[in-house]
């Protein structure tokens, strides 16, 4: 029936129509082998095949109906919440304002009368008020700019007032809800039936490229907007960035850029072009700057419409075209514009050469060393991140202590190093470095008496320290993935014993002739994992991660940026040392593990490819 809440005391308050059944299952995988079992609330899984129809309040309904009926009615789709409303007061339904903000919990919220509250100045024979204690494990947030925000697993305590107020005849008088919190409430099932995560594109400050900046959308009408979820995307895209991603990023939509007023449905025409009209705002743009408008349009729409959009038209407030932007035209707004699917991984084999994994029948794998020191040279090295152009590599060797980079395309003598670590062991000197698509190169410096995050300008010259405010004697960088995009950056980081998931967001400026590089604001993005033991980036703005939750068995799931679980289902694999992925989704996953490096394809399970090596990398 609809909801996560089951309560078989009281009459059904809301109608459902159950129009499919496709479950949609958490995005992870593994074969638990060890822990507790232990008995939880059932919360339907999220289908976007259900549709939810709330129903009103009946006549002379019991308080507990009325706080019920509400709960549920605000999971449905009905326009303005208008069923919902009428669970409230007249005056608390005009201050209501559910898009406000969305709470989600773990589990529908559940409600439990905490007593009669007398009126301070109440008349004698009035009816006193009611409190409802609303409580539950609040996981996550949605703010007005539609950014998820998790919060890991934390007490949620709020209260609903009930008072009595004349019924529409006014012969008597019916309980209704007049003290509530602000936006909705929602049980994470509700929330995954309801919303969808989309991507905004915005161009990297300074950069002719885009980064996608994750949201969540209603995924059929928005009950406040009207509007459909390919014209919501397209106007939280106008909207602007997400307020964490703000900071590093331009829209090249003229300040005050809407829809033209009472657009409510975006459609493509039979040559799939979606035509987007806007306000006057936008009517006076040059060329230039609309072809960059309408890429943002063209990247964010790229997978939501119906039907595939290949073209964009940007239209003036009068209908007049402004520019046309088509698909063939999108590698003009990337960081890596290079052609054509990569799904050859490097990895390092049982010797310490880095070796590439060239792409063969269903199941053969034929590896191949590179050209240079690091291949067929006498250098031996330990961890490795290849160049997005896959022409020169970066190694960190001889016990972690030093960082080299070098060809991969032809034979040169082994380089001097860019980097090199005085930490007294292994550990505590270089993490495995990571190139972004600016063609430079991260590492971490882990020596406790001078952790450093570094940075070598593409790829060589003196290194420049990055401004990490975060980064002190309690904290230990263990791994970092910088996004294609230069934008963010994917960080392990280690604090008393525990190792956690963050993005930080990189910001640059010039002073003078010189360049200060920070990483700032880092936000969690597995607050749930106990353990995160490997990442890589998937796509633009996906990552895969190594890990587990507290009390359960290491997994591999993908989690999108913004913190919330992806849908997409991995396989379990066992004894997992770590993970990579490459930035196009369409390529297979590679793993480390005790049989060495293993491979993901679509439409199978894992399969081995080789049985010893270590380190495995897709370029980046």
């Amino acid at each position: 029936m609809g909801a996560d809440r089951r309560h078989t005391h009281r009459r059904t308050v809301r109608g459902a129509a159950l129009l499919g059944s496709v479950a949609v299952l958490a995005g992870c995988a593994s074969m638990p082998d060890s822990g507790d079992v232990s008995s939880v609330k059932a919360s339907r899984q999220g289908d976007s095949q259900v549709r939810v129809y709330p129903v009103p309040p009946r006549d002379n309904a019991e308080p507990d109906e009325i706080v019920e009926g509400f709960l549920e009615a605000m999971t449905g789709d009905d326009p303005d919440f208008a069923t919902a409303r009428q669970y409230l007061t007249k005056q608390a339904a005009r201050t209501w304002k559910p898009e406000e903000r969305t709470t989600v919990l773990s589990a529908a919220p559940v409600p439990q009368q905490s007593g009669p509250v007398r009126q301070e100045h109440g008349v004698p024979g009035d009816p006193q008020t009611l409190l409802y204690r609303l409580s539950g494990q609040k996981v996550a947030t949605v703010d007005d700019r539609h950014a998820y925000q998790p919060v890991g697993s934390i007490t949620y305590s709020e209260s609903l007032q009930l008072v009595q107020q004349r019924s529409a005849d006014g012969k008597q008088k019916e309980w209704r809800i007049d003290v509530l919190p602000q936006g909705l409430v929602l049980g994470e099932s509700d929330f995954q039936r309801n919303y969808r995560s989309v991507n905004k594109y915005y161009f990297a400050s300074g950069k002719p490229w885009v980064v996608a900046d994750p949201v969540y959308i209603r995924k059929r009408q928005d009950p406040v907007t009207k509007m459909d979820s390919l014209t919501q995307t397209v106007k939280a895209l106008l909207e602007g960035p997400t307020n964490w991603l703000k900071p590093a990023v331009d829209t090249r939509f003229p300040a005050g850029t809407e829809l033209k007023k009472d657009t409510t449905a975006l459609t493509t025409d039979d040559r799939n072009t979606l035509k987007v009209p806007l306000n006057e705002k936008a009517n006076n743009v040059d060329r230039e700057q609309c072809r960059k408008m309408a890429a943002q349009v063209l990247f964010t729409v790229g997978d939501l419409a119906s039907t595939r959009v290949e073209q964009v038209e940007l239209q003036r407030a009068d209908g007049r075209s402004l520019c046309v932007l088509g698909e063939d035209q999108r590698s003009d707004f990337m960081a890596d514009p290079t052609p054509g699917l990569r799904e050859t991984p490097y990895y390092v084999d049982a010797t310490g050469k880095l070796a590439q994994l060239l792409p063969g029948p269903k199941e053969a794998v034929e590896p191949r060393r590179v050209y240079g020191p690091f291949g067929d040279g006498a250098a031996k090295v330990e961890t490795v991140a290849v160049a997005r152009d896959e022409k020169h590599a970066a190694a960190v060797s001889q016990n972690g202590r030093t960082l080299r980079v070098a060809s991969i395309q032809s034979d040169t003598d082994l380089p001097e190093p860019l980097v090199t670590s005085r930490g007294a062991v292994p550990a505590n000197r270089l993490s495995a470095p990571s190139w972004d698509g600016r063609n430079d190169l991260w590492v971490a410096d882990r020596d406790p008496a001078d952790p450093r995050l570094l940075l070598l300008q593409g790829g060589s010259g003196k290194p420049l320290t990055v401004t990490t405010p975060w980064l002190d004697d309690d904290v230990r960088v263990e791994e970092l993935r910088v996004s294609e995009d230069g934008v963010r950056i994917a960080l392990r980081l280690s604090r008393n014993g525990k190792t956690t998931l963050h993005i930080g967001r990189v910001e640059r400026q010039t002073v003078g002739d010189r360049q200060k590089v920070s990483v700032v604001d880092l936000q969690s993005v597995a607050p749930r994992m106990e353990s995160v033991t490997s990442v890589s980036w998937a796509g633009p703005s996906r990552l895969v991660v190594l890990g587990k939750q507290a009390g359960g068995v290491q997994q591999v799931r993908y989690v999108q940026t913004d913190g919330s679980a992806s849908a997409a289902v991995i396989p379990g694999l066992n004894q997992v040392k770590a993970v990579a992925a490459a930035n196009d989704e369409r390529a297979p996953l590679v793993a480390a593990a005790d049989d060495g490096i293993v491979r993901l394809q679509s439409g199978v399970n894992w399969q081995p490819m080789v049985e010893k090596g270590t380190s495995p990398v897709y370029p980046g």
